[in-house]
């Protein structure tokens, strides 16, 4: 006598283990920009490299984010308006230290003297805008690199 195939029924799910497995393997890369063009785009470019990205317009959103989420990088925008990124450093400073390690500071305001000294005081790294995306995955890279070690 042959067995039948089990065939669920309609509407029940029937979960790919390898395809659950390769979806939490990917990172998870939290953007906080209030430049909605720019994010976006960055967020598409990282996620056709592998990484699932969330984003935050704002300090405070990314706040919320990051109180639900851990991430292996957290690509933060200098200045924005609500709560800006040295502000947000220190909330996530707060509640969850060990991602400060994790932070890659950009801005468009070179040479800004405040920046400088936080990023210093930090020991933070910043990418200058407006960059080349190849020089941001290197980056986001060695962020996770030097978490893994």
């Amino acid at each position: 006598m042959s067995q039948k195939p089990y065939i669920p029924p309609y509407g029940e799910k029937n979960h790919d283990l390898d395809t659950q497995a390769r979806w939490a393997a990917r990172k998870k890369i939290l953007i906080v920009d209030d430049d909605v063009a720019f994010a976006d785009v960055t967020r598409l470019f990282l996620e056709e490299n592998g990484y699932e990205v969330d984003t935050a317009g704002d300090g405070v959103q990314g706040v919320k984010r990051i109180m639900v989420n851990d991430y292996s990088v957290i690509i933060c925008d200098m200045v924005m308006p609500n709560l800006a990124g040295d502000m947000f450093y220190l909330a996530v400073e707060r509640v969850k230290p060990h991602l400060t390690k994790r932070f890659l500071f950009m801005t468009g305001h070179h040479k800004d003297p405040k920046v400088d000294e936080f990023i210093k005081r930090v020991r933070g790294l910043i990418l200058f805008k407006p960059f080349q995306l190849h020089v941001l995955m290197e980056t986001i890279q060695a962020v996770e690199k030097k978490n893994a070690a």
